[in-house]
């Protein structure tokens, strides 16, 4: 009776926190698939290669927010003691997706020779702008506190996103040393600062006359443009870039409303003589990083772009 007893605290305990906050399960690989498969009967979804040489620890808990935890999921390759380390942020509108998206393109650059960390952070269901954008960092930080652990060179960094993870790490890559970005009650002495951006199709301004951004924005930014157009601008990446902006990389489909602001920051980065390169995967759908064959190519230009500024 005990032991029953026990095990029903167990599983309330478990109720009561995963009641915490909602969740939008709509954007996933499969149901992404079943959408494109009609356009691109040719796709597959990506799977990554088994490599003996990488290591694989799953949710790995890096904070503690309102009563639950925030993981991520670590890939670490073991040829060398320390690797330059790759976080990779999830897409989905800043509403849905999760860090198991990011799994295989993790697990593929972690092959090359790289540490990487698919990071779950909060949702505009349960916490809104710039929540998330703390969340990230605040992993970047407790990656840096247990370098040596996770086989990382803390001097060695690159921030990845996809879609609205691409916003996100464009605008974490921009904020370097800002201190409005980063969580006041995050005690590490550890910076945030990363040395290289990856934007695969993700926004770099919200108002601007190539996006298309509403609804979803609009939750996460706390307002429509109209209602709060101080979150729309500082939000966008582009607002922020200068000379203390380290390389990017832009890899893109061919839909010009998911680089929205792209062209402008180029402009900025050559100004002060910042490495920038686009690479545009032709006759690809937003969210081709799921699938072959577009997903060899996305990792190809990743991990040559990685090569060039780490190696």
């Amino acid at each position: 009776m005990k032991k029953i007893l026990v095990l029903l605290v167990l599983f309330l305990k478990v109720i009561a926190a995963s009641s915490q906050y909602r969740t939008d399960t709509s954007y996933t690989v499969k149901s992404t698939y079943t959408k494109l498969i009609d356009k691109y009967p040719f796709i597959t979804i990506a799977k990554a290669k088994k490599n003996p040489n990488v290591d694989q620890v799953t949710d790995v808990v890096y904070n503690q927010q309102k009563n639950r935890d925030l993981h991520f999921d670590a890939f670490l390759n073991t040829n060398k003691k320390l690797n330059p380390a790759v976080i990779l942020i999830h897409g989905g509108g800043w509403r849905s997706g999760n860090k198991n998206q990011m799994q295989e393109m993790a697990q593929e650059i972690a092959s090359k020779g790289y540490s990487c960390f698919a990071i779950e952070y909060r949702l505009s269901l349960e916490a809104k702008y710039p929540e998330g954008i703390y969340d990230v960092k605040n992993a970047i930080r407790f990656i840096k506190d247990n370098a040596k652990k996770f086989r990382v060179d803390p001097d060695k960094i690159a921030v990845l996103g996809c879609s609205s993870g691409g916003q996100m790490a464009a605008l974490i890559g921009t904020t370097n040393g800002n201190s409005a970005f980063e969580d006041a009650a995050n005690t590490s002495k550890s910076s945030s600062k990363v040395n290289a951006i990856i934007d695969i199709d993700g926004i770099l301004a919200f108002k601007h006359p190539e996006s298309k951004e509403g609804e979803m924005a609009a939750f996460w930014l706390k307002g429509t443009y109209e209602e709060n157009p101080e979150n729309w601008n500082n939000a966008s990446a582009l607002s922020h870039a200068d000379k203390n902006t380290p390389p990017v990389l832009f890899i893109n489909s061919s839909f010009e409303r998911f680089h929205a602001g792209r062209d402008d920051m180029i402009v900025l980065l050559n100004q002060h003589k910042i490495y920038s390169d686009v690479k545009t995967i032709e006759n690809s759908p937003h969210s081709f990083w799921f699938f072959q064959p577009w997903f060899d190519a996305m990792i190809g230009y990743t991990t040559q772009f990685l090569d060039k500024i780490f190696k």
